[in-house]
């Protein structure tokens, strides 16, 4: 069905630019050049000026990169990787809010091969692509080559055929490639290495570690020397365990680990336990043979004292830094590359910081507060913030897979209570088995107490249905909410509104039919609409109305924020209930699919059996774009009727975006 639809949009597209222009930007042509069995296989793109064609490695998020893919790589051998000619330049993208390499004016990628036989032989295949100029990004475009050899050489010579109608590609900015979101991630590391640092594992070695180097008999500048080179040894150990999680997870692991029961259920076990550490009910440990073996070559001295001194703090500290340097790794484990590695480095610099800082200035230790109690409090605290965060992780198996056990009201009564009791452990209310008495509490420890129980006085209206914007990306959706008394008093004022025939908007009285996943699926704000794409369409056409396609997912951060502060709008939402036909497509949803509803991707080749998959290839193979949200405004006749658009949210910018649609649909 899918590959019919992609077929008529791609007809529909063509004989409108028929008597505008077709955009063909980029044109390709084919060579070889053959020396026995060994081949060079040439592919030149000639590209328009203004225009430019992206390199065939991209960040992720950004656009489709450049590739050449073979039908049949079985005949024939790889002989070195593929070339580039010229090196592509490198710029900040504005489009794609990233840095991104593409080619100008022409480009020249050579691939050589090694042939496995003399025989006859034909080499086939596509190159797929995608371009932009400064304002608009077309959808990505495959181009067949084929040829011949040891029966007569052939040079092809083929260009791009028509391309689909140009769209302005715009990414959501959380994902991997977003410079801002990497700077957030590696503030929030660097405040997680901060508070490592105030744990009963850590803070008394900085005196211990310290006294060390300046005890140990040499001038005082080598000292330092060396107590440098052990805090820049705490950085190198903890980024190279970043870098091993980006090599070990890859790219291609980040939709499994976003969407999938298995590891989401798994990250939550994790975090639990990690909070039950904290609480004093058993340590995490590393083997005692592994910190023995360690702290022996400390004796050797010199650098490689230096570093091993270093790996054995690494070591001895793990059951303080572990729940912390695990929940980071977790957070950024979603196949992303620079992420982890980022997220660690932040974590080791703010970690080594006070060990170099006081081998530099020894006189500051006299500075330092005593240990006692008040670091188990630490840890303490950093549990009961662990326990909260890694309900993110079950809410989101469970919104995937529709369990149904940890719906809106459920998911702020947990938090409610582990705030509450994080505000009564902070007032001394509460008592761990490894906290010492508190005779009177302190001012900070006061400020914490008030700043938890604010919270929990902001979150209680939420139990009512209250939309709670500030969070509203980290909970459940607000149509999981069993009593919401503001949809109560929607659905009173909608009753009112028919009993006096005052008519109605845009409720299921205007649906065409029962939308089909609408037992499980919803849409937030009291909004009616579809979540299959061709019922939507459907029934667009027969009311005559502009389709409103709403590209999101359950574990979509952005995608909730958008919807609490942006959809909430009373401007965005009269125009999204009187004027549009809304279809919500889940890119994530794990419901299968009947066999006849199975689609065959023209982007990868393979079969998409769940709903998500299907909808995921749909966005990808139909806008050339798989970041949610993303929003795009159809006629009836499933053209664009403006540039599609994502995550913003500035309201104002939203009501223009469907202004300008609504405009050019009366227009037609």
């Amino acid at each position: 069905m899918m590959k019919q639809i992609n077929l008529l949009i791609g007809l529909l597209l063509f004989s409108t630019q028929l008597f505008s222009q077709i955009l063909e930007p980029v044109k390709w042509s084919f060579d070889s050049r053959q020396n026995g069995r060994e081949v060079e296989l040439v592919f030149k793109a000639t590209i328009e000026e203004t225009w430019h064609l992206y390199d065939t490695s991209l960040p992720d998020g950004g656009p489709v990169p450049t590739s050449v893919n073979f039908n049949d790589s079985s005949l024939f051998e790889f002989a070195g990787e593929l070339k580039k000619i010229p090196q592509p330049t490198e710029k900040y993208d504005e489009t794609f809010m990233m840095d991104l390499r593409y080619f100008s004016t022409k480009a020249e990628l050579v691939q050589t091969i090694r042939l496995k036989s003399d025989d006859p032989v034909v080499i086939s295949g596509f190159v797929e692509f995608m371009c932009c100029d400064d304002e608009t990004c077309l959808p990505p475009t495959e181009v067949d080559f084929e040829f011949e050899f040891n029966a007569g050489e052939k040079t092809g010579d083929i260009q791009s055929g028509v391309q689909q109608e140009s769209v302005k590609v715009l990414t959501d900015r959380g994902k991997e490639g977003s410079t801002e979101t990497l700077w957030l991630f590696f503030f929030f590391s660097f405040l997680a290495g901060l508070a490592a640092i105030l744990t009963p594992c850590v803070f008394p070695m900085i005196p211990m570690t310290v006294s060390f180097f300046m005890k140990s008999g040499e001038s005082k500048a080598k000292s330092i020397f060396h107590a440098v080179v052990y805090g820049l040894s705490i950085i190198a150990i903890y980024t190279i365990v970043g870098t091993l999680v980006a090599v070990l997870f890859g790219p291609d692991a980040a939709n499994f680990i976003s969407t999938h029961w298995l590891p989401n259920v798994l990250f939550f076990i994790i975090f639990v336990l990690f909070a039950f550490s904290f609480f004093g009910m058993f340590e995490i440990v590393l083997p005692g043979w592994l910190v023995n073996k360690s702290d022996q070559q400390v004796d050797k001295g010199g650098l490689v004292g230096s570093f091993f001194m270093a790996l054995t703090l690494v070591l001895v500290s793990f059951s303080c830094t572990g729940p912390i340097v695990g929940a980071i790794l977790v957070e950024s484990a979603g196949g992303a590359v620079l992420k982890p590695i980022i997220g660690m480095f932040g974590f080791a610099l703010a970690f080594a910081l006070p060990f170099t800082l006081f081998a530099l200035f020894p006189g500051w230790l006299s500075n330092l507060p005593k240990s006692g109690g008040w670091l188990n409090s630490v840890k303490v605290v950093l549990g009961f913030l662990e326990l909260a965060l890694g309900l993110k992780f079950l809410s989101v198996a469970d919104q995937t897979y529709h369990w149904g056990i940890l719906d809106r009201e459920v998911y702020l009564a947990l938090w409610i209570v582990i705030f509450s009791l994080l505000g009564f452990y902070l007032l001394g209310k509460l008592k761990f088995a490894h906290d010492s008495e508190l005779k009177f509490i302190s001012v900070p420890r006061l400020m914490l107490a008030m700043a938890s129980f604010a919270f929990v006085v902001y979150l209680t209206p939420g139990m009512f249905g209250a939309p709670l914007k500030a969070i509203s990306g980290y909970l459940p959706p607000q149509t999981t909410h069993d009593f919401d008394l503001h949809k109560i008093i929607r659905d009173e004022m909608k009753l009112v509104n028919a009993t006096a025939g005052a008519g109605t908007f845009n409720g299921a009285s205007e649906l065409c039919e029962t939308p089909k996943y609408s037992e499980f699926l919803h849409l937030p704000h009291g909004l009616e609409g579809y979540f299959d794409y061709e019922q939507g369409m459907a029934c667009a056409k027969a009311s005559n109305k502009p389709v409103f396609i709403d590209f999101t997912g359950h574990g979509c951060v952005n995608c909730r924020e958008m919807e609490a502060n942006v959809w909430s709008d009373p401007r965005v939402l009269e125009r999204l209930k009187n004027e549009f036909i809304i279809i919500a497509l889940y890119v994530d949803d794990k419901t299968k699919l009947s066999e006849d509803e199975w689609v065959t991707s023209t982007y990868d080749g393979k079969v998409k059996k769940t709903l998500g998959k299907k909808y995921a290839d749909f966005q990808i193979s139909r806008f050339g774009v798989n970041a949610q949200p993303y929003y795009v405004l159809l006629d009836t006749n499933e053209a664009l009727l403006a540039a599609p658009k994502a995550y913003d949210l500035n309201p104002d910018n939203f009501v223009r975006f469907l202004d300008e649609a609504i405009k050019k649909f009366h227009d037609k």
